[in-house]
C-alpha cells in the first residue's frame, strides 16, 4: 500500500510532513484490514482493491488533508489508485 501525500514544502523543515503524521492517520485502517477476513470488515461492500483503496480514502482524508492518493497492490504489477473521485 502507498500513501500519497501532496502540499507545499515547509521551507524550515524541508519537507512536507512528518512519516509519523501520516502513520499516525493510516495505521489504525491497516491494523483493522491486517490479517482480517475483509468480507466481515463494516462499510467495506466488496473486498476488491478498489474498494478498500476508498474505504481507506474516506477514513484516512479527515485526518491527514494533504492525502492526494491511496494505492493498493495485488501483486507487484497489479494495483489499484484512488485520488478521491
Amino acid at each position: 500500500m502507498v500513501i500519497e501525500v501532496s502540499g507545499e514544502v515547509d521551507e524550515s523543515t524541508g519537507f512536507l510532513m512528518d512519516y509519523a503524521d501520516i502513520k499516525k492517520a493510516a495505521d489504525p485502517f491497516i491494523k483493522q484490514l491486517d490479517h482480517s477476513h475483509l468480507n466481515d470488515i463494516a462499510d467495506l461492500p466488496l473486498a476488491t482493491t478498489e474498494y478498500i483503496a476508498r474505504w481507506l480514502w474516506e477514513r484516512i482524508k479527515p485526518a491527514l488533508p494533504q492525502l492526494s492518493a491511496v494505492t493498493i497492490c495485488e501483486t507487484p504489477r497489479t494495483c489499484c489508485e484512488y485520488r478521491g473521485e
